[in-house]
């Protein structure tokens, strides 16, 4: 059985996230008390305790998904064949397989979370969750709406067949949803993000996370990791440092990724981190294939 391991994005956390594990699992605490001790801050407390309101700001979010996914990855022991994560998550897979150490990645994730809220607040945006139409019609009405609004709007997560997300101009963003709905979209709906992700608007995160990367150590990994910019596989390091910067302003090509995995042999897929989402867009995206997660 050849087994992929997926890393969730932003958007999986709760307040609560990681308690348990905390409790039960002394090396699991070794991981949230170290990340404390690096970032500076006291991310175990809004992880545990929140408020949601602090927790959904990205600056935090960002660090707090990660922490969760790798503390736990690390509790598998696990030997994946390949790896790939979602947006933020390719962060954890790059620890995963062996590419970036722990506290290398965990200061980077936290500084991508600070530079993309920044960048929303300098480039005010927004995203739109769209269910139940073909990603061609989408990326023509995108296009549309481009050219009526004089301002962009991108598909920008192709997280599974028939349900993608939509990033770019508030207006834009707003008048490409009226047109979806039009067209009899299933569901196109304004999302509550703080910022377009994965568009142009994120130009200022792209450039301040650049010098950041740069100075990173990247190792070539024991496994490849496919990338949410390209949907391929990779063990080049200096491939990887392309496209985890790249990822910022262009679409998260998640299906493309799946489907690529399945083709270069993945049979089983496992989710690691808070929550199921990633295991939901497996499972409309390929068939006969074994999916698991560990929360």
């Amino acid at each position: 059985m050849t087994t992929a391991y997926l890393f969730p994005g932003q958007g999986s956390q709760s307040v609560g996230m990681a308690l348990e594990h905390y409790e039960e699992k002394k090396a699991f605490a070794g991981y949230v008390d170290r990340a404390n001790e690096v970032l500076g801050f006291d991310l175990k407390t809004i992880m545990f305790e929140g408020p949601a309101e602090k927790l959904k700001q990205t600056e935090f979010t960002q660090p707090a998904i990660f922490l969760h996914s790798v503390a736990l990855y690390h509790m598998l022991e696990a030997k994946p064949d390949m790896v790939a994560g979602h947006s933020l998550g390719e962060f954890s897979a790059l620890v995963a397989c062996g590419a970036v150490n722990f506290e290398d990645a965990l200061l980077i994730v936290r500084r991508r979370g600070e530079l993309m809220q920044q960048a929303g607040e300098q480039n005010p945006g927004t995203m739109a969750a769209v269910i139940g139409m073909d990603d061609e019609v989408v990326e023509n009405i995108c296009a549309q709406a481009t050219r009526e609004t004089g301002a962009e709007v991108i598909a920008a997560n192709y997280n599974c067949p028939g349900q993608l997300v939509i990033s770019g101009d508030k207006g834009a963003v707003e008048k490409a949803v009226e047109l979806l709905k039009e067209e009899g979209c299933r569901l196109a709906k304004i999302l509550p993000v703080s910022g377009a992700f994965h568009s142009s608007l994120m130009q200022p995160a792209y450039d301040g996370l650049k010098s950041s990367l740069e100075e990173l150590t990247i190792a070539k990994p024991d496994c490849p990791i496919y990338s949410n910019y390209t949907a391929e596989p990779t063990m080049d390091p200096e491939e990887i440092r392309s496209n985890v910067l790249n990822q910022l302003l262009n679409p998260v090509l998640w299906t493309q990724t799946l489907e690529n995995m399945h083709k270069d042999g993945a049979d089983a897929f496992v989710e690691v981190g808070p929550g199921k989402v990633l295991q939901g867009l497996v499972k409309r995206t390929l068939e006969d294939v074994e999916i698991n997660g560990y929360e």
